[in-house]
């Protein structure tokens, strides 16, 4: 039976979501002896969203590796979600360095924005499932041994600016049961994310709160456009990275409290899907955040 629809209502807002891309090689001999290219697009899943979302699939010539392949591919894309109903991206994350300058001239010819970024967690998710279950599936799938992909050289992790360092921080755990309630925190930058599928409400995720009284709208602004990817210890030093390579020294910590925090941070990755967390906040009594973002502490395929 239909649903009745108020006469007064208005037609559904359909928000526009980031695409996150990979246009690369994939471990898949083709009849003529060359490996695979393949590009895949999905959307970022709106946080607590039913709806999984566009996902599409494109088979490329190894011969026609190149931009304007690439372009002509980001069209037809744009074609078939249209056709399901989705509106144009606000803007594409793609998360390999060497693809970078292809994808964002192939991209920026059609009017669509790249953010260099590895905040690409649906599609990481996305490509582990692929390489599970679908290109083993296929003729001259290569199972033996790979040669391992180059490890890009990180920089050392800097220090945060001085304006946005905040005047403190602490450790933090929040259950799962109050994190799918945080559509309706209050929040100033938002930067929730698709929650992993089947976890129990009272697994926990670690994080961190900053706190600044005078600036913590401030401190928050500058963090939302650092595409905050996930947090790690080095030592007893705290580091956020983002972006492609970037890494932030968040703190230093006492020797005790960087086990503890490390291990917190294992067993999140077992049991939660790698979840974590930044709050900022003006005060640890404030009820409002400035900025929250879910990380996910997730191996880069």
């Amino acid at each position: 039976m239909s649903k009745a629809v108020p006469a007064n209502a208005g037609p559904a807002v359909v928000v526009a979501a980031d695409w996150e891309l990979d246009y690369y090689s994939r471990p898949v001999l083709e009849s003529d002896g060359k490996k695979r290219w393949e590009l895949l697009i999905c959307s970022t899943p709106a946080f607590a969203a039913s709806d999984p979302g566009f996902r599409w699939v494109k088979l490329c010539p190894a011969t026609s590796v190149n931009s304007v392949w690439l372009q002509g591919a980001l069209s037809e894309a744009l074609a078939a979600a249209a056709l399901e109903g989705y509106p144009p991206p606000r803007r594409l994350r793609c998360w390999r360095a060497s693809m970078r300058t292809m994808v964002q001239r192939a991209a920026e010819a059609i009017g669509l924005e790249v953010i260099p970024s590895r905040r690409c967690y649906a599609l990481f998710d996305w490509l582990h499932e692929r390489e599970q279950r679908v290109y083993p599936e296929e003729p001259g799938y290569l199972c033996g041994p790979l040669a391992p992909a180059p490890i890009p050289i990180s920089p050392p992790a800097v220090l945060l600016p001085e304006s946005v360092r905040g005047d403190s921080w602490s450790w933090a755990s929040l259950p799962m049961g109050a994190i799918r309630e945080a559509a309706d925190w209050e929040i100033g930058f938002n930067g929730l994310g698709a929650l992993p599928a089947g976890l129990g409400d009272d697994v926990s995720v670690p994080g961190i709160r900053l706190f600044s009284v005078h600036r913590a709208l401030a401190i928050a602004g500058w963090m939302a456009g650092l595409e905050p990817v996930r947090l790690r210890l080095s030592g007893e030093s705290l580091v956020l990275e983002a972006s492609l390579e970037n890494s932030w020294l968040l703190g230093k910590v006492v020797e005790a409290e960087a086990e503890e925090a490390q291990a917190a941070f294992s067993a999140s990755r077992l049991e939660a899907g790698g979840l974590q967390f930044i709050a900022v906040q003006s005060s640890p009594a404030s009820e409002r955040f400035e900025g929250f973002w879910l990380l996910r502490d997730l191996p880069e395929p």
